[in-house]
């Protein structure tokens, strides 16, 4: 009854560590042009890789063989671009393993292998060399995520050399699995072998899909196999999958040492290795050994093995390349030799990258999701710096900062973005594009913006003063045909000005008035204008109103003088001595009786009219 218990709560922990491996298990088949998903041979669920990406080309493998799956009949090529990535969404934290796979099957009738990099999340991942092997060549690492995507790029390297993935594979791992790294770096595998073993191993024998490959090498050594029908691992933190276990490779006798093939590089790196061992038989006898490197024991107590369960080994903390021996050497008191089930050999990588500055990426997110055609870029927009994005400018800040964008010609419309918290900037190249509306004022709040191209497009309104008046700041707005400069000695100009003449397109600070402007200030010149002339009217007709009347009493007097002439008899006018010219003096002294007597008969003319007009007279003029 215990046992049976035993055996159930065994079977609960393997469901535990398996839905928690499987919390992430993503796998692409890239370049397929299939829209469902499918599973392969040994169960894996594969997609295609459109969800995952939106640049390259699906392309099919002309070579195959019957050991080559169908996710490596397919594959996607990138022909455009400095880099272009994979985009897979994860929990921040996440401890994974990544696998990108690559088979060249002479998709491109060339029978010429490309070389290329593979970037991870900003990091160089590895120098992908196709021509090495006409086998698939797969590349792993393991990380804890430190975003909430992984980000898996390819990178040409050299010309026509066009860079390609056949798969990608993303899975899980318990956070508690190869614990003695730093979590700012990563483990790049360089060889996971199964020893003994005679075919290869991954899911769904081990949960975390690992691949193990199977491996027996140099002479003298035996394969093995365990008798133990299960195996004990749960004193151990990396639950490598048992079926690796009940395989091993051992040497005749004590005499003879097995040596380890570590496939590390020829420089010095830091190395991360896990050694695991298990004996195949119950034995009354002795079997120890040590790890050496360089014939140095690295452990301060010798491995040995126990029958029906686990002894893992983790060498790390110390660097080593290809020329470094590594080998499993008996103690002196040991009566068997030494023995190895299955090996992980992994090179430290790192510090990662934190990445460019969140602020910036957020802000470049927001202008892909306003200007599709910029939607294409993805990955780190400046790391590692030789493969930034086409159209942007990084520091070399260990957390870049974006310094410059270069989007002229680009065929961009609408308003402009806010830059506000893009606060690096110092180029904004905005010209040759059909932005509309005003230019914000907020561009001048950017402490380290130097230059500022907004020519060659559509943008009203008038230039804030706080960027015109900026003597660091070149700035150029020509081209803008309904812009308005705020400083006097610029000048709107309007349609049919530019259809005769315009300035150059080239000069710095140069403004065009808009048809907005002057007819905001329409109101202001009518409302002065038009009383004004009103008033000049009034003015005018009172003259000549008054004019008139001044007229017509002169007539009226002239009138009434002939009138009353008329009533009396007619006396002839007096006769007056003609003077001869030259004597002006005597003409001069006119007698006076003579003036008053004129007088008298004007006054007397203007009576008669009166009275003829049936008026009353004037009683000013009456005679008594």
């Amino acid at each position: 009854m215990a046992n049976n218990h035993l055996f159930f709560f065994l079977l609960l922990s393997l469901h535990a560590i398996a839905a928690s491996a499987q919390s992430v298990y993503v796998s692409i088949d890239c370049g397929s042009s299939s829209s469902s998903a499918y599973k392969d041979d040994i169960g894996i669920t594969w997609t295609g890789d459109g969800t995952y990406i939106n640049t390259g080309e699906n392309k099919v493998v002309q070579t195959t063989t019957n050991s080559i799956s169908k996710v490596m009949s397919t594959l996607r090529v990138f022909s455009t671009r400095k880099k272009n990535c994979y985009s897979i969404p994860i929990t921040k934290g996440t401890k994974v393993l990544v696998r990108a796979s690559f088979y060249y099957g002479n998709y491109d009738k060339k029978s010429s292998p490309p070389s290329f990099d593979v970037l991870l999340d900003g990091n160089l991942w590895s120098s992908v060399d196709t021509s090495i092997s006409s086998d698939v060549l797969f590349i792993e690492a393991i990380l804890v995520e430190r975003s909430d995507s992984i980000s898996v790029c390819l990178a040409q390297t050299q010309p026509n050399q066009f860079p390609f993935i056949s798969a990608l594979e993303v899975r899980s791992l318990e956070s508690t699995m190869y614990p003695y790294f730093d979590s700012n770096y990563a483990l790049l595998l360089r060889r996971r072998n199964s020893f003994g073993a005679n075919q290869t191993v991954r899911s769904p024998d081990d949960i975390y899909d690992r691949i193990w490959v199977p491996e027996i090498t140099g002479n003298g050594l035996i394969p093995v196999t365990s008798s133990a029908s299960t195996i004990n691992t749960t004193d151990t933190p990396d639950n490598p999958p048992i079926i690796v276990l009940q395989n091993a490779i051992t040497t005749a006798d004590t005499s003879i040492y097995i040596e380890l093939d570590t496939n590390l590089p020829n420089q010095e790196v830091p190395v991360y290795m896990n050694l695991y061992f298990s004996d195949v038989d119950q034995q009354t006898q002795l079997r120890s050994f040590n790890i050496d490197v360089d014939s140095i024991p690295s452990t301060t107590d010798p491995v040995t093995p126990q029958y029906a369960a686990l002894t893992e080994a983790s060498l790390n903390g110390f660097n080593a390349s290809s020329s470094n021996i590594f080998t499993l050497v008996p103690t002196i008191d040991s009566l068997l030799p030494p023995l190895i089930n299955a090996m992980e050999v992994f090179v430290v990588a790192g510090p990662l990258t934190n990445g460019t500055n969140t602020a910036d990426v957020e802000q470049l997110k927001l202008l892909q999701i306003q200007f599709s055609v910029l939607a294409g870029w993805s990955g780190d927009p400046c790391l590692p710096s030789p493969y930034t994005w086409d159209w942007v400018n990084c520091s070399s800040d260990d957390t870049p900062r974006i310094t410059a964008l270069y989007l002229n010609g680009y065929g961009l419309s609408g308003t402009l973005p806010d830059f506000s918290s893009m606060d690096a900037l110092q180029t904004i190249d905005l010209h040759n594009n059909s932005f509309t509306g005003d230019i914000p004022s907020s561009l001048a709040n950017l402490p380290n913006l130097v230059d500022l191209n907004l020519a060659n497009n559509e943008l009203s309104g008038s230039v804030p003063t706080s960027l015109s008046q900026n003597k660091k700041l070149k700035l150029n707005v020509s081209g803008n045909k309904i812009l308005c400069a705020t400083d006097t000695k610029s000048y709107c100009q309007s349609s049919s000005s530019s259809s005769s003449g315009t300035p150059s397109d080239n000069s710095t600070n140069t403004t065009s008035s808009s048809s907005k402007s002057s007819s905001s200030k329409l109101p202001i010149i009518l409302g002065v204008t038009i009383p004004a002339f009103i008033i000049f009217i009034a003015i005018v007709a009172f003259l000549a109103i008054t004019s008139h009347k001044r007229k017509i009493a002169a007539f009226a007097k002239t009138n009434a003088g002939q009138t009353n002439g008329s009533n009396k008899p007619s006396v002839p006018p007096p006769q007056r001595e003609v003077m001869p010219p030259e004597s002006k003096d005597v003409e001069n002294e006119l007698p006076h009786h003579d003036m008053e007597a004129e007088l008298s008969d004007l006054m007397d003319q203007h009576t008669f009219q009166h009275q003829y007009d049936g008026r009353s007279p004037n009683p000013l003029l009456h005679k008594p």
